[in-house]
């Protein structure tokens, strides 16, 4: 079996050897400048003799960009009160502000990060920045709601940085680090989502909406300038292809490959559970027997940021693991946990408390190892294979939320509580339809055995393609170049 069918890299993305390197280097002088004006460090320009190294700063330069570009989704929502009263409207016309923002952030999905797989991704990040710090100007300055909500949507669909940095950590990092270097930028991207809802609620509760977008203004001006000294230039892909083909491509990927199919559909589930839980979780808690107040209630959500800061050190394991034990190790965990909060969820709080740890870290586990399987399809196609992934995780959201309400609303909390356990047990029915080394193009099946360490498949896998060359003699002309293909590795 190839590790093209299991799903493990064996070599960096380019089969270029140095010489070749070399002469195309030479051939093509790489751009000195940001969008032919702005001149980028030297340090920072595409240099393919000497790789870009992916150090814990720029990992976590990653993982600091994402806090504070996707939290731009999540201000508005505790200052739904304050924009009734500023612009003189209803509750229920402020509502929509948040569902614009989402909308937009779902074209951006669609539409924008594929460009990932098409286009310089220094320049895109920084066109995405400065883009999306354009129109919170125009938010923190609006005085018109109608202005206000298709600013709204604009942000939304500037919002999609962090799904151009995780296919570029992906690309960056070595092959043995992957899941690390994704869980960094997982993380900052989960923080942004609950620190966002704090610091507005906090900054909106002592002065006026407008310092909220002020203060993102700022911080998304650090984002920008940390991005053009610290994001290293690199080379755009698939340059034979247009921007249509590359839509049509994901489109493509996201119905004829297996392991996508498998993954989003554990995906859409999984997000669906979560949506639910923490969407109930403010009727549960302030309802009987506990009739918490809505300050307390918010405090829960400090609970999930404990779980971002055990996620790096979850990604260090998906990184000796075959990802599917990954998934599987997640899943179960998300089951128990869901078992435990149906059990006792409206009986003690403790167990609301361990659910929720539990359910966070299990959550962003899972999500860890499902980017790191689905990324290493193709180092090509690495930005819609994202795209997919988190695509799938907003019909989740989208089908969770209003299902779980209403089932909560008029059958209790058990009841919900049972429903979302038997989406996490379909989860788990899903995965073992296909084994850890099941060959990419097939649907069913468990080919290849069940080891677990990836560092076992990778001997093994060498130890193949070595004895192949031993008895092929086409294949001995290349062994110098696998040998260095496997030096890197």
């Amino acid at each position: 079996m190839s590790s093209c069918e299991t799903g493990i890299e064996l070599q960096a993305p380019s089969p270029d050897t140095a010489a070749e390197k070399v002469a195309a280097f030479t051939q093509e002088s790489w751009p000195i400048k940001d969008f032919g004006l702005i001149p980028i460090p030297k340090r920072l320009q595409y240099n393919p003799i000497k790789p870009f190294h992916f150090g814990i700063l720029l990992n976590v330069s990653f993982g600091f960009a994402s806090t504070f570009t996707v939290a731009n989704l999540y201000y508005c929502q505790p200052l739904l009160i304050e924009f009734s009263k500023s612009f003189n409207v209803t509750y229920e016309e402020v509502s929509r502000i948040p569902t614009l923002i989402l909308a937009g952030y779902s074209v951006g999905l669609l539409l924008i990060s594929p460009l990932g797989d098409l286009v310089r991704r220094r320049q895109l990040v920084l066109l995405l920045v400065a883009s999306s710090i354009a129109v919170t100007v125009g938010l923190a300055i609006s005085e018109n709601l109608q202005v206000f909500e298709t600013l709204s949507f604009f942000v939304g669909v500037a919002s999609v940085t962090p799904q151009i940095l995780m296919p570029l950590a992906a690309d960056l990092a070595p092959p043995d680090r992957r899941a690390s270097a994704l869980s960094v930028v997982l993380s900052g991207l989960m923080l942004g989502i609950l620190i966002a809802r704090v610091l507005a609620g906090v900054i909106g509760n002592f002065t006026t909406w407008r310092v909220v977008y002020y203060m993102s203004i700022g911080v998304q001006l650090l984002v920008l300038i940390g991005a053009y000294l610290i994001l290293p230039d690199y080379p755009a892909k698939n340059r034979d292809m247009t921007y249509f083909q590359i839509l049509f491509s994901m489109v493509k990927y996201a119905v004829t490959e297996p392991l996508v199919v498998q993954m989003a559909l554990i995906n859409i589930a999984s997000s669906a559970c979560f949506a639910s839980f923490w969407v109930t979780l403010t009727f549960l808690l302030g309802g009987p027997p506990y009739y918490y107040s809505t300050l307390v209630i918010g405090l829960f959500g400090l609970v999930g940021m404990l779980g971002v800061l055990v996620t790096p050190f979850a990604g260090r394991m998906i990184d000796k693991l075959i990802p599917w034990y990954a998934t599987l190790i997640a899943t179960s965990g998300l089951l128990v946990f869901q078992a435990v909060q149906t059990a006792a969820g409206g009986i003690s709080v403790a167990a609301v408390i361990i659910v929720c740890f539990g359910l966070d870290v299990a959550r962003q586990s899972q999500e860890i190892s499902i980017s790191t399987r689905v990324l290493s399809i193709s180092s090509a196609a690495r930005a819609r294979l994202n795209a997919i992934v988190l695509l799938s995780l907003l019909i989740g959201q989208v089908m969770g939320t209003p299902v779980s309400t209403e089932v909560f609303v008029q059958y209790g909390w058990r009841a919900c509580s049972l429903l979302m356990l038997a989406l996490q047990g379909f989860q788990i029915v899903i995965l073992l339809l296909r084994g850890p080394h099941c060959p990419r193009k097939r649907w069913f099946g468990y080919e290849g055995g069940l080891e677990a360490r990836k560092r076992v498949v990778l001997e093994r896998e060498r130890a193949q393609c070595r004895g192949e060359v031993q008895h092929d003699p086409e294949a001995q002309k290349e062994a110098p170049m696998k040998s260095g293909e496997d030096e890197q590795t």
